[in-house]
C-alpha cells in the first residue's frame, strides 16, 4: 500500500537531509505505528506519504514514494483526497468551517458525493468517535481534546484507503485516546483501512501496532514490533520494567506485563514511601472561582491552594475545565466569580495580589502560562531572536533562555538558532515557549498539555527542570492527560469534572487505584499503589541487593 524506494529529503539551508536512504514498505490493512525523537524526522515521512514534502515544504526529495500504487511526485495531493486522509498535530490548523457537523461533511461535500451518502458517513462517524453531542458546536469552543476527536472524524468522512495520523492522542484523556485507537484498530481489523500514526506516548498505542517504525537520526528501521523493541531507544514503562527485570518477550500491554509479573506480585513489593506533606508557603490561592463561556459552566464554584516547592497535576477528562480553570487563574481568561490570589514573591508570600486586577506586565511577573496553543506566542524571526527577546523582558542574564532550551532537549540536540521557530518540530517549538516562560522565573508556572509533542527524554528533561523551579520556591501547576508524567513529576493532583473538584491528594492516592488515570506500573503491580516506574525500579534493586538469595521478579 505504501513504499518508499531509497529515499532522501534535505530541506533548505540545512547540511544533513532530515531523512536519509529510506526504504519501507507498509502492506494494505495494518496498523504501522512511528516513532522516534522530537525533531527526528517523523512529520515529513508522514508529509512524504502524503506528497506534501516538498510540494508544500520546500527542499529536494530523491528516491521513490508510492501511496496505493500512485506516484506522489506525479500525483498532486488533491487527487489523493479519496485515497489518504491526514490529521495533523494543531486541530485548529486543519479546520476550514465553523461547525462540528459542517467540517465533518465538508471532505465528503469536496469529493461531489451525494447528501444521502454525505448524511449516513458524518452519522457513523459522529457515533463512531463519540461526539455526536458536540454536532451543532463551533469547532473554536471546544476543548483541545474535543477538536482533536473532530479532526480525526473530518479525515475519516472521506473513506480512506490509507489514514495518517500524526500525534492522534496527544490532546486526548486516556479514556478518549483508547477509544479513538480502537476506532482506528476497527478501521484497520475490518475496513483494510491502512493506518500510519505517529505518536510520542507508546505506552497507549503500541499494543495495536502490527509494524514498527523507528526514525533516528534521519535513518529509519521497520519491522515487527517485538523484534525492535529490544534496542529501541524510545520504550513505554511496561517495556522499561521488562528490560529491568530481563523479561523476554518483551511487554507490549499492561496485560501481558501483569501476567509476567506474576512471581513479582507473588514475592511481595515493598510498599513505596509515604508522600512528604508540603511544608512551603501559599503562592496561589484560588477561592470559589466560577468562569462561564456562554450558558456553559466551565469552572464551578473551585478553590484550592498551591504552596511554594508544591508541583501540582490538574487531571480530568476533555471538557471538564483545567483549561478555563489555568485561564482565570493567570488573570487574562475570563472569570465569573471567585478570585486568584497570588504571591508577589517567593520570600513575601502575604503580599498576594488577585491577578484578575493586573495588567499583562503585572501578570507576567507573577504568572507564567504555558497554552496548549504554544505558537501564539511566538512572533519573531529565528530561535535566537526570542530566546534574546526573553532574557530581556524577563531582565535575566544573557543567555538563561538558551541554556533552558538546550536541556530542554538534551536528547535530541540543540535547535540551530537560525531557524524560524514555525520551521521546528511541534516538540521543538513547546520546548522554546517552555524556555521562554520559564526564564521569567515567576513564582507560579502554569502549563497547559506540556507534553504534547514531546519524546520520553524530552519529558524527563522537562520533569526535571519543573522540579528545579519547585525547588527554587516556585509553585507549579500542570494540567495534562499524561499520566505516566504526573506519576514522575507531580507530589499531587487535583481532579476536575464538569467544571467541579471532585477529588484533592497525593498523586500516589489518586492514580494507583484510578481505572482511567492509573500509570502503567500501577496497573502491572496492583494492589500495591506504585505510581513511578523509576522509583519502584529503585527499590526492587534496593531488595535484591539485601537478599541476593531471592532475585525478586524473575519469571
Amino acid at each position: 500500500m505504501i513504499s518508499f524506494e531509497q529515499v532522501s529529503v534535505t530541506f533548505p539551508g540545512r547540511r544533513d537531509p532530515t531523512l536519509l536512504d529510506v526504504e519501507l514498505h507498509v502492506e494494505e490493512s495494518t496498523m504501522c505505528l512511528v516513532t522516534g525523537r522530537t525533531g527526528s524526522g517523523k512529520s515529513t515521512l508522514l508529509g512524504a506519504v502524503l506528497g506534501l514534502v516538498p510540494r508544500a515544504t520546500g527542499g529536494h526529495l530523491s528516491g521513490r514514494v508510492t501511496i496505493a500504487g500512485h506516484d506522489t511526485s506525479r500525483v498532486p495531493p488533491r487527487e489523493l483526497a479519496d485515497t489518504v486522509g491526514l490529521v495533523v498535530q494543531d486541530p485548529v490548523a486543519g479546520f476550514v468551517t465553523d461547525t462540528v457537523e459542517a467540517e465533518l461533511a465538508y471532505g465528503p461535500e469536496q469529493l461531489g458525493l451525494p447528501p444521502r451518502v454525505m448524511r449516513t458517513r458524518v452519522e457513523e462517524t459522529l457515533d463512531l468517535l463519540g461526539i455526536a453531542e458536540l454536532r451543532d458546536r463551533p469547532v473554536l469552543d471546544l476543548s483541545g481534546g474535543q477538536q482533536q476527536r473532530v479532526a480525526i472524524g473530518a479525515a475519516l468522512t472521506t473513506r480512506p484507503k490509507v489514514l495518517v495520523l500524526d500525534e492522534p492522542t496527544s490532546s486526548l484523556d486516556p479514556t478518549a485516546a483508547e477509544e479513538v485507537l480502537s476506532a482506528l484498530s476497527r478501521l484497520v481489523h475490518d475496513l483494510g483501512v491502512t493506518v500510519v500514526l505517529a505518536e510520542h506516548r507508546l505506552e497507549r498505542a503500541l499494543q495495536f501496532a502490527d509494524q514498527l517504525v523507528v526514525v533516528d537520526g534521519g535513518r529509519v528501521r521497520s519491522g515487527d514490533p517485538d523484534d525492535l523493541l529490544v534496542d529501541c531507544p524510545l520504550v513505554p514503562p511496561v517495556v522499561e520494567l521488562g528490560r529491568v527485570l530481563g523479561w523476554s518477550p518483551l511487554p507490549r500491554s499492561v496485560r501481558q506485563a501483569r501476567h509476567l509479573a506474576t512471581p513479582l506480585r507473588r514475592a511481595g513489593l515493598p510498599d513505596p514511601p509515604a508522600a512528604e506533606p508540603a511544608a512551603g508557603q501559599v503562592l496561589l490561592d484560588v477561592r470559589d472561582l466560577v468562569v462561564t463561556h456562554g450558558r456553559t459552566v466551565a469552572v464551578d464554584g473551585v478553590g484550592f491552594a498551591v504552596r511554594a516547592g508544591e508541583t501540582v497535576a490538574l487531571i480530568g477528562r476533555n471538557g471538564s475545565g483545567k483549561s478555563s480553570l489555568l485561564w482565570a487563574v493567570q488573570g487574562s481568561g475570563p472569570r465569573r466569580s471567585g478570585s486568584t490570589l497570588v504571591a508577589r514573591s517567593t520570600v513575601d508570600p502575604g503580599s498576594g495580589v488577585d491577578t484578575g486586577g493586573l495588567d499583562a506586565t503585572g501578570r507576567r511577573s507573577l504568572v507564567a502560562l504555558v497554552p496548549q496553543t504554544p505558537t501564539d506566542l511566538l512572533y519573531l524571526e529565528t530561535v535566537d531572536d526570542e530566546c534574546v527577546q526573553a532574557d530581556a523582558e524577563s531582565a535575566a542574564e544573557p543567555g538563561t533562555c538558551r541554556a533552558i532550551l538546550d536541556e530542554l532537549l538534551a536528547e535530541d540536540g540543540p535547535v540551530d538558532g537560525a531557524d524560524h521557530p514555525r520551521d521546528l518540530s511541534e516538540g521543538q517549538r513547546l520546548a522554546l515557549v517552555l524556555a521562554i516562560q520559564l526564564t521569567a522565573r515567576a513564582p507560579v508556572v502554569l502549563l497547559d498539555e506540556p507534553t504534547r509533542g514531546l519524546d520520553y527524554g524530552a519529558k524527563a528533561a522537562l520533569g526535571r527542570w519543573l522540579r528545579s523551579c519547585a525547588g527554587q520556591g516556585a509553585a507549579v501547576v500542570v494540567a495534562t492527560h499524561d499520566v505516566e508524567f504526573v506519576a514522575t513529576t507531580c507530589d499531587r493532583t487535583i481532579m476536575l469534572s464538569h467544571g467541579e473538584l471532585v477529588a484533592d491528594g497525593t498523586t500516589a492516592e489518586l492514580l494507583a487505584p484510578s481505572p482511567m488515570f492509573s500509570p502503567q506500573v500501577s496497573r502491572v503491580v496492583a494492589p500495591t499503589p506504585w505510581v513511578d516506574l523509576h522509583a519502584l525500579c529503585d527499590a526492587l534493586g534496593a531488595a535484591a541487593a539485601s537478599d541476593p538469595g531471592d532475585r525478586v521478579g524473575t519469571p
